[in-house]
């Protein structure tokens, strides 16, 4: 039986990704250990890490063939994702594949029209599932055109420009649950994964629902494949962006997301591409 120490910094996700490659399998360890409150590990704590014998011939096999892979339920396959996002990598849409189906059959994005909307809006915000983390690399110039309010005249933005960390700090500072300019959090918690969580409060919200602490480990969700997905699901579902996407209705889902309608000629492009390919 294979069991698993804690060190300083685990998390049952951090260890379901460890061992099963997947952070979202956390569950499985918790209930193998009994564990009452999942958040709460002890250094030295000796944990039983269930299924590992079957984890490791389903990863070899779904490494080998993607036939195999389809065939086991996917609502989209990779030469569908292909035919959606042309301009994107193989091997990027190959990395989130997997992630992207748990995804949809988790959230319940699972009609032809559903999933286009779903994939149309994550490739918009992600520069074709490209992107992960947000592009604060702004210019003095782009500073006042964007964020204005923060940076009022020439020689304020230009102690930021090209800064993003000292951006994010102050843009983010003092909302979203973010501490005020000098506690990072702005940084911290800026935006990450296909649907950008931003903002602690977020964080907060996402963790407490997946068990997932981004809160303590906030790269996971540009790094790990799984939560970068599953963050952007969590997001539609919390918002009842299906609703919506049974209506056909792409407007309202941007706003949902994009608090405006900024970027819709290529939101509903990809739309468009997704239908063609889905058959809707």
């Amino acid at each position: 039986m294979l069991t698993h120490t804690v060190v300083a910094g685990d998390t049952l996700g951090r260890i379901a990704k460890q061992y099963y490659g997947d952070a979202m399998r956390y569950p499985e360890i918790a209930k193998a250990n009994q564990l009452e409150d999942i958040n709460r590990l002890e250094i030295g704590q000796q944990l039983v890490i269930p299924n590992i014998e079957q984890t490791q011939p389903v990863k070899q096999q779904a490494a080998t063939s993607e036939v195999d892979t389809e065939e086991t339920g996917s609502l989209i396959s990779l030469s569908q994702l292909q035919q959606i996002l042309p301009r994107t990598k193989e091997e990027t849409l190959s990395h989130y594949f997997s992630a992207i189906n748990r995804c949809l059959h988790k959230y319940q994005i699972n009609t032809s029209l559903r999933i286009a909307h779903f994939i149309a809006q994550i490739a918009h915000e992600s520069g074709g599932l490209r992107y992960v983390s947000e592009n604060l690399n702004y210019s003095k110039e782009a500073l006042i055109q964007v964020f204005g309010k923060y940076f009022p005249n020439d020689n304020l933005a230009s102690q930021y420009a090209r800064n993003p960390e000292k951006i994010a700090n102050r843009v983010y500072a003092n909302r979203m649950g973010n501490g005020n300019e000098s506690s990072g959090d702005g940084w911290r918690y800026r935006g990450r994964g296909f649907i950008q969580l931003t903002g602690k409060t977020n964080y907060q919200s996402y963790k407490k629902d997946s068990g997932v602490d981004v809160v303590s480990m906030p790269d996971e969700v540009a790094q790990n494949p799984t939560v970068v997905v599953d963050a952007a699901g969590w997001y539609w579902n919390k918002n009842s962006l299906n609703r919506y996407a049974d209506q056909d209705d792409i407007r309202t889902i941007t706003r949902r997301i994009n608090g405006g309608l900024n970027g819709l000629d290529d939101r509903q492009h990809y739309l468009t591409q997704a239908k063609q390919v889905l058959g809707c």
